[in-house]
Order: structure tokens, then sequence, then C-alpha cells
């Protein structure tokens, strides 16, 4: 029996054609992959299937009925984890389920037997607002909220983005209880690894399946996208002597408890240097006062030759940085971004000009100068956002999870541009939780507990460690962590 049945569906926003005539079957109890490059239709097809955007033509069925003419009945028996986070960040871990559960026509006494496994691990942080918890923790609250009224279809749109991958490796464990319920689970994800999980995916490209298999017969198919060729890069070819970041014993405490505890490095100029740990060990809050954004408890650093503590203005002035949430205005043109942070950044009306048009046309973005920045695709949003950051030229890029959702294909266009930047002699300073992308970097440090763990080229941490890859290897140090990922 087909839990899902999508017949001829296209839907289109103008003269934007998101879904041409998409047609797939999803067997009850099966855990089925959306999977595609962002723009591919993905979202909009969630959002008919959860009967809350309407098709332009064509028929869905979810458990049997209408998603437009039986909608009462859909929502009833689906749950939603939608590619942001669905979460009301002012409110505590209790009331977010709380009204989710109303919104249903249910209560937490209810249906806590459906979300018992899951809600037991972070439900002594009942009292904490959702907004002040680890990706990983949203993430259970997340897919509690959407299991709490017990729904026979699950469908989660990018759920693991921006997580650790010790954390998407516990989403995953959930996800085979929820199976052996004979829950039906339609999801999306980036990451190969998770594609795995599925038992069939379909490949949607520009609004249209491209084709529908299992795991490996569609990434063998579709190899040029999901698994092209790896990038040449002579690592260190660049670094020089010269230390352009500085640490020793730099400490973070808020109250009794170090976010950050006594860490000590040196990056050098023209370094890939990978800043990585699971939600929660530390790196944000450490990126933070290297970035002056935040000051020290105590120990000293300097950027680009300027102290962190009594420098951070002159920092702010010599370093590019890309934040984990996209940090261009959706509102302005990309010439206008452009211009607002060569601005910011104290570069004369001529420079920016000069340099808007040599950017545009490297990046191939010529023909969208003038294009509002909300309307592009993630990856040429990365890719800009990225660029902005380096425009003046400074001495050091901090980029936090650059790459977070965004297709392998993009992904490898995003790395050359790093290392275009490192090559010129700019020191990259990376966080990621793409193991693959830990793999390109001159060199890493792994973070657990608020301490550095573990330091040195790819090469010497899996032979530190005796572990074939960096997903290993960071798994293994993860799992070493003794304070709880909040």
């Amino acid at each position: 029996m087909n839990a899902i049945e999508v017949n001829h569906v296209s839907k289109c926003y103008g003269k934007v054609q998101a879904l041409n005539d998409v047609s797939f079957t999803v067997a009850q109890g099966e855990v089925f992959g959306l999977i595609g490059p962002d723009g591919a239709g993905k979202t909009s097809l969630y959002r008919i299937l959860c009967s809350l955007l309407l098709p332009d033509s064509g028929m869905v069925q979810v458990d049997g009925f209408d998603v437009v003419k039986q909608m009462r009945q859909v929502r009833q028996r689906v749950g939603y984890m939608p590619g942001k986070f669905s979460l009301y960040e002012d409110l505590t871990v209790e009331e977010n389920l709380r009204f989710f559960a109303t919104l249903f026509g249910t209560t937490v006494e209810e249906g806590y037997d459906s979300i018992k496994a899951i809600y037991s691990q972070i439900e002594r942080f009942k009292d904490r607002r959702a907004g002040a918890l680890s990706g990983g923790m949203k993430q259970k609250l997340a897919l509690s909220c959407a299991l709490v009224h017990s729904p026979s279809v699950l469908f989660l749109d990018e759920p693991t983005t921006g997580v650790d991958p010790v954390s998407r490796k516990e989403f995953w464990e959930m996800l085979t209880t929820l199976k052996q319920r004979n829950i039906t689970i339609v999801a999306s994800t980036p990451y190969l690894n998770e594609v795995r999980c599925c038992e069939r995916v379909a490949f949607l490209e520009r609004g249209q399946v491209q084709g529908i298999g299992t795991p490996d017969e569609i990434l063998t198919r579709f190899a040029q996208i999901f698994n092209p060729p790896g990038i040449e890069h002579d690592k260190g070819m660049k670094a020089g002597s010269e230390n352009v970041i500085e640490v020793e014993h730099l400490v973070k405490a808020f109250g009794s408890f170090h976010a950050v505890d006594d860490i000590s490095f040196t990056v050098k100029r023209g370094e890939i240097f990978g800043f990585l740990g699971a939600n929660g060990a530390g790196k944000t809050t450490a990126m933070h006062m290297l970035t002056g954004l935040n000051q020290p408890t105590s120990g000293t650093g300097r950027v680009v030759g300027f102290d962190i503590r009594t420098q951070h203005e002159q920092i702010k002035k010599h370093i590019g940085y890309m934040s984990q949430k996209f940090s261009l205005y959706e509102d302005l043109t990309v010439a206008e971004n452009i211009r607002l942070f060569g601005g910011i950044y104290g570069m004369n009306d001529s420079d920016i000009s000069t340099k808007t048009d040599e950017l545009l046309q490297h990046l191939n973005f010529l023909e969208h100068k003038h294009t509002l920045v909300k309307s592009l695709p993630l990856g040429w949003k990365q890719k800009l956002a990225f660029s902005v950051s380096i425009f003046h030229e400074p001495g050091v890029v901090f980029l936090d999870e650059p790459t977070g959702g965004v297709d392998p294909a993009t992904r490898r266009q995003f790395w050359e541009l790093i290392y275009n930047a490192a090559h010129r002699g700019i020191t990259v300073f990376v966080t990621t939780h793409y193991m693959d992308e830990a793999e390109y970097c001159d060199r890493i440090s792994i973070m657990v507990d608020g301490k550095i763990k573990a330091m040195g080229t790819p090469q010497q941490l899996k032979e530190m460690y005796q572990q074939p890859d960096m997903d290993h290897v960071f798994t293994f140090l993860a799992r070493q962590a003794t304070r709880s990922s909040d």
C-alpha cells in the first residue's frame, strides 16, 4: 500500500517553474529521500505534501486523502520539520511542545508515549528557552513537536543542516526507531551518508524528477553532481612563516561554565585552518573573541597584529567574516550589497566601482548585477557572501559553517574560491560540519568540552588516531565529551 501518491504535479511562481510534472509514490513505512540542489523544488513539494501550498495542476494523496480536498484529514496525519527550525526561540522547551500539541488538538500527556524515546533526552531542560539550545537539542525538540500528535507520515526538509556529525548520526538512529513503528518518512539532505540511509530516493533538478532508485543507483547515475572530482590544492604552498593569529591560554567563562577553556594555537599567513568541534564545544564563542565580537575572560590573543582585548575595532577593519547565518542584505541588489560592504570596510568609491565589475566577472554574475539577492539560489548567495567578505583583501577571513545545506557540486565551487583566496595570501579560518571539507584544510584543530583536543594536518590526525578518514576521527574524539551539548 502506498502512503504517498504524487501524480503530475506542477507549480509556478510567476515565470519561475518550481515543479514540472512531478510523479512518484512512497510505500507505507518506507524511508524515502528527496534530494537535489538548492532551488530544485524540494521545499515547494514538501509544502504541497503537507497541504500548506496548492499545486497548479496534478493530484497528491497522503494516507489516502487528497491534500487539496481533504486537507484537514491530511494535517492530522502528517508531521513536518521545515528546512529552518520551526521552533519559537523565546518559548521554553516545554512551552514549544505544548503549543504544537494544542495545534493538533491533543496534549503532551496524550502524545507522550509517541515522543518519549526522543523527548526524554532533553526533558531535563524543559524550562530552558529553545533559542538557548544547541543545534542537536533543537533538532530533538523540533522532531518531538512534529511527532507529538502521533502522525503516520513524517516530512523532514533538511533537518540536520548545520548540525555536527555525531548529532546527525544520533538523529538518523532516532528515525530508525520511527520506521520500526511503521511511520512513513520522507527526508531531504545534502549529506551523502544520510542519503544512503534511505531505502529509495528521488533526484529533483530544475523542478523535475530526474531519476528514482536506490541511493547507490542514483548517486552512481548522477555522480558528476553528488561526487564531483576532488580539488587539486598544494597544501601550505602559500603559507608563510608569519603568524596572523596567535592565541595563548584563552578562556571565556559564563559564570562557572567555561565555554572556551584554556586554548592556545597559532595560524600562519595564507593557511587554511579548520576549526572543528561538535555543537556546544565552544567553536563559535572562540571565533567571536578572535573577531572582536566578544571579550575573553582571561588569556591573550592577537589577530593580524592587533590585541583582541584592546584593539578589537582595528581587528574588525582588517578581517573578513561570513557568519553561519547568511550575512548579505536580501532586499538589496548584488551590486548594492558589494557597494555597501566596500564602504563599511573603508574602501573609496573608485576602488569599489572597479573591483565590483572584476568580482562579478570572476563569479559570472555580471548579468545579475542588479538582481535582488533574495532571488538568488543559496549556493550563489554563499559564493557572493564569501567574495564580499574578502572584497577589501583582509589579512584573515573567518568562515562559520559557510556551506551548510549546499549540494556537493556547489560546495566544490565554494572551496575553489577559498583556495584562490589562500593563494593570494589571505588566511582562511573555517568551521564546518562536512568532514570531507576538513580534508581540504592545511591544518585542523578539534575542540571537545571547550578545549582543543587534537591539532595537526588531516593526514597526521588520521594516523594519530588510526582512523580511515576525518569523519571517523571527529566521531572518535567528539564521543569523548563529558559535558552536555547544551
